[in-house]
């Protein structure tokens, strides 16, 4: 299985240490040339490659850490995703919460035809995703969601892989609607929200 990261700001880095920490290689790309993203990448560690867009592509899984705003660029860089497995790392801010009636991730998932698409590692803030996940001898969670079953436990294994506690929540229209943006905010509100109800 090979992976990929699009986006290299703070998200896609983050995720590339994650990368990194597990000795897992990871491509990397942005709209910077890849001889721009290099010194990055390598201060990150020896399995970050940076790379180009179009080589980016070829990994089996591809990880969306865009502005919400260049997810379209992306999805025309390729004229079928069949065979691909996309993790939307994304928040749509500071866009309005629905789209067409949609969820943004459902929105999202409209522009890479053939995919299999899964909503992923969005709620958490750069800095925390960088960080170690092991806490106090328990695992960070990661929240997924996908209206394809079966496109939801390869990237379950991954956050795994990486060390995160990943935590199901079915449909993008139902529990990874608690997870997408909302305004200038996002789901984790809700989840915090939520867990001081209940305490």
């Amino acid at each position: 299985m090979s992976y990929a990261i699009i986006g290299f700001g703070k998200i896609g880095q983050a995720l590339a240490h994650a990368f990194a920490r597990k000795n897992i290689e990871v491509a990397v790309a942005s709209r910077r040339p890849a001889e721009a993203l290099a010194p990055q990448a390598r201060e990150i560690g020896p399995m970050v490659v940076a790379t180009s867009l179009r080589d980016a592509l070829e990994a089996d899984t591809i990880i969306l850490a865009v502005p919400f705003g260049e997810h379209r660029a992306v999805a025309k860089a390729l004229p079928k995703w069949d065979g691909k497995t996309i993790i939307d790392a994304m928040n749509a801010f500071p866009v309005p919460e629905e789209f067409d009636g949609l969820p943004s991730s459902a929105f999202v998932a409209k522009s890479f035809n053939g995919a299999k698409f899964v909503k992923g590692f969005n709620h958490l803030v750069a800095a925390t995703l960088a960080a170690d996940p092991v806490v106090e001898g328990g695992h960070r969670v990661v929240f997924l969601s996908s209206d394809d079953e079966d496109a939801v436990a390869p990237v379950a294994a991954l956050a795994k892989q990486l060390g995160f506690a990943p935590v199901k929540l079915g449909k993008l229209n139902e529990g990874g609607a608690l997870v997408h943006a909302r305004g200038r905010t996002w789901g984790q509100l809700f989840f915090q929200d939520l867990f001081k109800k209940e305490q």
